[in-house]
């Protein structure tokens, strides 16, 4: 037993001695804190984050220094963002107008926050009841129309103008998501149609001429 615990420990110190050897061999780092049991874990070859680096190629620097960042691959999609496929043209605003309907259910819980969105981003040229008579509204040369003279604009053109803007109205993408402008549409036709709006059964009947007195 004791040549076997005295073999071993005979390997391990030969083991030992070449580990050091090749270690002695290396370039020391003065930020190294001596052996380096796995260097590739310690000296990472991985690149960060808006790191730049040397390019090269066949083992050889070529001298041209890169970014790390890579811009993403030519029709990627972010998680959870849906592209708006109707361009910012006549052609498109007809088209949202036509094919566009709001996806969101129209409930108290909609309603409420299209409202907090509404005094953040519209009232202040739209007005509050939406008559465009917002503190901004009146300083501008062209105001925007009431909605109460919108009453038959598609949700799809609403939404689209919320997009790209329309007139003097700037464009809304860039601070609303998707989800929120059809929040704000549908606030929009809350105070376009405070009793609801009118079915086709409704219009037929206000169409429906009266019977003649008798």
């Amino acid at each position: 037993m004791n040549r076997k615990i005295t073999k071993v420990i005979s390997l391990m110190a030969v083991f030992g001695c070449v580990a050091i050897a090749f270690t002695s061999c290396e370039k020391r780092d003065a930020n190294s804190p001596g052996v380096e049991f796995m260097p590739d874990m310690y000296r990472s070859p991985s690149l960060e984050s808006n790191m730049a680096y040397v390019k090269i190629e066949n083992g050889k620097e070529t001298g041209d220094t890169l970014q790390a960042n890579r811009m993403p691959v030519a029709g990627t999609i972010a998680r959870g963002y849906m592209p708006y496929t109707y361009p910012n043209t006549a052609e498109g605003y007809e088209a949202a107008g036509a094919n566009l309907h709001n996806p969101l259910e129209n409930n108290a819980a909609n309603l409420k926050e299209g409202e907090e969105l509404y005094g953040k981003f519209c009232v202040h040229c739209h007005g509050a009841g939406g008559e465009a008579d917002g503190l901004v509204a009146g300083k501008l040369p062209g105001p925007p129309p009431a909605y109460s003279t919108l009453k038959n604009l598609p949700e799809g053109k609403m939404f689209h103008t919320i997009t790209y803007g329309k007139g003097l109205m700037g464009a809304h993408a860039p601070l609303l998501s998707q989800e929120e402008r059809w929040k704000v549409v549908l606030y929009i036709h809350k105070l376009q149609f405070p009793n609801g709006k009118p079915t086709a059964s409704d219009s037929a009947a206000v169409a429906k001429p009266a019977a003649p007195v008798k």
